[in-house]
């Protein structure tokens, strides 16, 4: 037999047990980097919070696994949890794909709101969560942000806002460009309140979000290498006829031209925010 067709042959049969391998896995049970393509064990990667042991990748985590991994065990009270979106432009297939990812997430629609405690400090959390339509900011987004501000308003308590969006939700069309007035309005009372708000930016953060409340806190922090922007770069390289840099949009190209005040690790980002609302909270129930 050629020397060429043996080595074509040992190639393929060495593929065999790898494919067979990959079979022979219980689905859950392992999970893959996107970034390094190597494979962990479930468990390690959820008590790694969803970043990658090797390369340092963050992937994205689910609104409720964020929270779980911040706030104090059992402090944590959610709202306006029932609120469900509606068809207003009878969109095709839109109710249909809103009730898939319902059942898939377990949520009504793309952001949970809710008080608790981090460290026995009280906080407002708002977290989106972009295995729901991709975090798009819809009517329902816009309203449960909205009287998530106004509540920590009244309550006179520090807000952290978890961003991960791709933009505003077509499908509700001017209904969801409307939130982002909505939202920047309901953040400017609260700051007239002399309240805090932190924000967070994960990847994604773009279009409308970034256009809007996502951009106006008081600190604004993010995981690395975040995408953080508001057009994608095809369209503004297009638009200004300019090569952009390798590195536009991310976090760390953000925090260069000072867009953001940090970078922070998943696994940092507690301590970080309980020195933040350490600053920020007089007289705190610490109890």
């Amino acid at each position: 037999m050629p020397l060429k067709r043996i080595f074509k042959n040992k190639r393929k049969y060495a593929a065999l047990p790898t494919e067979k391998a990959k079979q022979d896995i219980p689905e859950g049970l392992v999970e893959k980097c996107q970034q390094c393509s190597k494979i962990f064990y479930e468990k390690e990667w959820k008590n790694n919070l969803h970043v990658c042991p090797s390369c340092g990748t963050h992937h994205k985590m689910t609104a409720r696994e964020r929270i779980a991994s911040l706030i104090d065990e059992g402090s944590f009270q959610e709202w306006d949890a029932e609120l469900k979106t509606t068809n207003p432009l009878n969109f095709p297939e839109y109710e249909q794909k809103l009730i898939q990812d319902q059942e898939k997430t377990g949520l009504n629609d793309a952001i949970v709101t809710g008080r608790g405690k981090i460290n026995k400090t009280d906080v407002v959390l708002v977290v989106m969560d972009p295995f729901f339509r991709m975090a798009s900011m819809g009517g329902v987004v816009g309203e449960k942000i909205a009287r998530a501000l106004e509540r920590a308003k009244d309550s006179q308590l520090p807000v952290i806002i978890f961003t991960a969006s791709g933009g505003a939700r077509m499908q509700e069309g001017m209904i969801s460009l409307m939130q982002m007035a909505k939202t920047a309005m309901a953040v400017d009372r609260f700051d007239q309140a002399g309240g805090c708000l932190i924000v967070v930016m994960t990847n994604p953060t773009t279009g409308g979000v970034t256009a809007s409340f996502a951009s106006i806190g008081d600190y604004h922090f993010a995981e690395p290498n975040a995408l953080i922007g508001f057009a994608g770069r095809r369209i503004i390289e297009q638009t200004i006829r300019e090569k952009l840099p390798d590195d536009f949009q991310t976090a760390e190209f953000q925090l260069e031209q000072g867009q953001i005040d940090r970078i922070v690790k998943r696994s940092e980002l507690k301590q970080l925010l309980t020195t933040v609302l350490d600053l920020h909270t007089v007289g705190g129930d610490h109890s």
